[in-house]
């Protein structure tokens, strides 16, 4: 993984905060047109949906997780694509792996022991999530105990009453309670987006959360009744580029929830490729919060392959 300057944040410019505006209008017709106005196929499409692959926080959050099926999602990860594609695509030598396992907090040891020697990093959801109301001690508490397990990222999630009452000096300072407790475990703040009301808002609160020092800026929780979008994410990351053209750091996309075909996946890296660069394409900038992504990015590199689709059951996710 490629080694970059972390974010170390900034002081609170509230005067640039309340002057952020985002058209909603604009931002949706801007959307319209990923996906449209270029296509990628045949060995091109493939070798997107190989890099899609390598992004992908492989994720299971569910009430009913066990150790058993955590370890089959960690062993899916270290080997994501069935042998015979992988030498069919010719692409043996460089073992696709995925970006990280996603897991809450009780599963963060299983994980990190089904993965150990693999490299892939263990991300843990914390800070009372989905929701993010219990109490603030215990939040930093959670986080501590996530790093001290093993988890290497912390995906945290914000209270999003300060969002919707503008108090940005209270987000300001949770999320920068929540960097000093991660220490080097990297920072992925959920916004929540789907929560928040308006674009604006949107990008008001990816700025207000960049400068209290995250590494990441995520979507959603995949909780909401609305997620990953790519209006809402044309908001994020057009911040995402002020921050870099203002303060020279870098800070990570993940969009999150309702990302579930390969042909979407395609969509976010146009968006992100067109808007901040071939260097967003890499795992230290650009993450899927995703489960079933896998399974459709499978489906279409074997089509390529083998010029049909195999049955849903030939590639089952854990």
């Amino acid at each position: 993984m490629t080694l970059l300057p972390r974010n170390p944040g900034e002081p609170l410019d509230l005067e640039r905060v309340r002057a952020i505006r985002v058209n909603r209008s604009a931002a949706e017709r801007r959307a319209a047109t990923i996906g449209t106005r270029r296509t990628v196929k045949k060995e091109w499409q493939a070798a997107w949906l190989l890099r899609a692959l390598t992004l992908i926080d492989l994720t299971t959050l569910s009430g009913d997780d066990t150790p058993g099926n955590v370890r089959r999602l960690c062993a899916k990860a270290r080997n994501p694509l069935r042998p015979d594609l992988v030498a069919s695509l010719g692409v043996a030598h460089l073992h696709p792996t995925v970006g990280a396992v996603c897991v809450y907090h009780e599963m963060v040891p299983t994980a990190v022991a089904a993965l150990a020697g693999s490299g892939i990093p263990v991300a843990a959801v914390s800070t009372g999530f989905p929701a993010g109301l219990s109490p603030f001690a215990l939040r930093v508490q959670e986080i501590g105990a996530s790093v001290q397990a093993g988890a290497r990222e912390i995906d945290v999630v914000i209270t999003r009453g300060h969002v919707l009452t503008g108090q940005w000096e209270k987000l300001y300072d949770e999320v920068t309670a929540f960097r000093a407790a991660c220490g080097e475990a990297h920072l992925k703040v959920i916004l929540a987006t789907g929560e928040l009301a308006t674009l604006t808002n949107v990008a008001r609160a990816s700025w207000v959360a960049m400068q209290a020092g995250a590494d990441f800026i995520k979507t959603s929780t995949g909780k909401e009744s609305v997620n990953a979008t790519l209006p809402v994410s044309l908001a994020m990351v057009r911040q995402i580029r002020e921050y870099h053209a203002r303060t020279g750091f870098c800070v990570g996309y993940k969009p999150a929830g309702g990302i579930r075909t390969a042909k979407q996946s395609l969509e976010f890296l146009m968006l992100m490729k067109e808007e901040l660069g071939r260097e967003w394409l890499e795992p230290h900038l650009f993450r899927f919060g995703a489960s079933s992504l896998l399974t459709d990015i499978e489906r279409q590199l074997e089509m390529f392959v083998t010029g049909r689709y195999a049955a849903a059951h030939h590639h089952p996710m854990p």
